[in-house]
């Protein structure tokens, strides 16, 4: 893909006019979803996105989606980037198996930074939703909450223990054994990934691997009581997080590229395993996946392609096919919860408005607030965003006075979601905690000009 300019077929204000005459807007009433309802049809995955970490309106318009897809489309389980343990105590409480006495008990697992990406009003309100849907539904038909990322390295090996303590004390006690090749690295996976990635140590990969086996032959034989199949995977699961997640942390210093496919692959694998687990009866489950734009845009439609990069959109098309529905999100301004580097302190910060040669500028320069743009099928669509145009993306660091070479990409972005969901103007999410600091750093309405 060529990435040093941006070719346009017609001028932006022509190319904005053909937008808006196939844009769906958005009023907040009950069918402003409808055409993306039909376009999800009877696929089975529905990866919904979000341009930042950070942003009340996407994680609000994507708890919407999805309880409509709840509701309407049978969905089964949505499943979040988010550590697999974490987001387990939140699929307990959900489906009624856990002792926590609400939403904000149950999402208390959320302690690692950034905790305001699971720690927010707007996932409180719709776990406590979930968990009174699923109050009213028979055990086996309750929906699930889960996790696919892969840094609870330290989390999800005691969670193999504490599983293991439980059913097969002699197992256990393997268990324990295979994983104290960590102790001598210190609570830090990191300096695992350092002093094995530059030789300094032997690596943990043989017993990490030995673990996961034994673990994949129990859940060959997965009992027939639900709630005893449930715990297995759970454990399988945190089996294999742990050997994925030290590939990964041996791949960091390595470079960006062999990591991020690793964190990738994994999210991917997590999925395939979940769909295998839930899909046990006649019918195949329906999931709802979310995580950002960047892990769920198909990453052959952009620059990521260039570099070698995959990620979950592209191996979930592979696989899916037209099964899969991907969506993303976008805004041109605002303001974002993000922080201004790793570890640091929750801000609220002033959103510039997008770049003149960017999809949010297009977007913008329609004139509406919000609305849906059915990509998959639309030749006008196609033909008339073929070529690349620059997408913002801001993670859990925003540093606007690097933005372009911080967070923007080229993108074809015809072939990297088939829908598109536009909000102009947007807000920042509000943490659980959200204490003085977060308050008191809001930028003010001059950013970034000062005047």
């Amino acid at each position: 893909m060529p990435t040093n300019a941006v070719r346009e077929r017609v001028p932006a204000a022509d190319l904005a006019a053909v937008i808006q005459s196939n844009a769906h807007a958005l009023t907040g009433g009950a069918g402003d979803y409808t055409p993306l309802l039909g376009l999800i049809g009877n696929a089975r995955f529905a990866l919904l996105g979000e341009a930042s970490h950070g942003t009340d309106e996407f994680y609000r318009e994507r708890a919407r989606i999805t309880r409509q897809l709840i509701a309407e489309k049978e969905f089964q389980a949505v499943v979040v980037e988010a550590d697999w343990p974490d987001a387990y105590r939140v699929n307990r409480y959900v489906r009624g198996f856990s002792d926590d006495s609400d939403a904000d008990a149950a999402l208390s697992g959320f302690k690692r930074f950034p905790a305001w990406m699971w720690r927010n009003t707007v996932v409180r309100e719709f776990v406590e939703w979930l968990r009174e849907y699923n109050d009213s539904r028979p055990h086996e038909a309750k929906i699930g909450f889960y996790g696919m990322d892969l840094y609870s390295l330290r989390a999800s090996m005691q969670a193999v223990v504490a599983y293991l303590d439980k059913i097969d004390p002699e197992a256990a006690r393997r268990a324990r054994y295979r994983y104290g090749c960590f102790d001598h690295f210190g609570e830090d996976p990191q300096s695992y990934g350092y002093a094995t990635g530059f030789g300094m140590s032997k690596t943990c990969e043989d017993e990490v691997v030995a673990q996961s086996i034994e673990l994949m032959r129990r859940a060959g034989d997965i009992p027939s009581d639900r709630d005893e199949g449930d715990e297995l995977f759970y454990a399988e699961q945190n089996a294999r997080l742990v050997k994925n997640a030290e590939a990964y942390y041996r791949s960091m210093f390595r470079g960006r590229v062999s990591s991020w496919n690793l964190r990738d692959q994994h999210m991917a694998e997590t999925l395939d395993a979940l769909d295998a687990h839930l899909s046990r009866g006649a019918a195949r489950a329906r999931i709802a996946v979310w995580a950002h734009n960047s892990h769920l845009g198909d990453s052959r439609a952009t620059e990521m392609n260039d570099r070698g990069e995959l990620n979950v959109g592209r191996l979930v098309r592979e696989r899916l096919g037209r099964n899969a529905v991907l969506v993303g999100f976008s805004t041109h301004r605002g303001a974002v919860t993000a922080a201004s580097d790793w570890g640091g302190e929750a801000e609220v910060k002033r959103v510039r408005p997008g770049l003149s040669e960017s999809v949010e500028a297009l977007f913008h320069e329609t004139g509406m607030a919000r609305f849906l743009l059915c990509l998959r099928d639309n030749r006008e669509l196609a033909k008339n965003l073929e070529s690349p145009r620059l997408e913002r993306a801001i993670g859990v660091i925003y540093l606007p006075e690097t933005e372009r070479l911080s967070h923007y990409f080229h993108t074809r972005l015809a072939q990297q979601f088939d829908a598109m969901i536009h909000i102009d103007e947007t807000r920042a999410l509000q943490p659980l905690e959200s204490g003085s600091g977060w308050l008191e750093k809001e930028a003010p309405e001059t950013f970034p000009s000062g005047v």
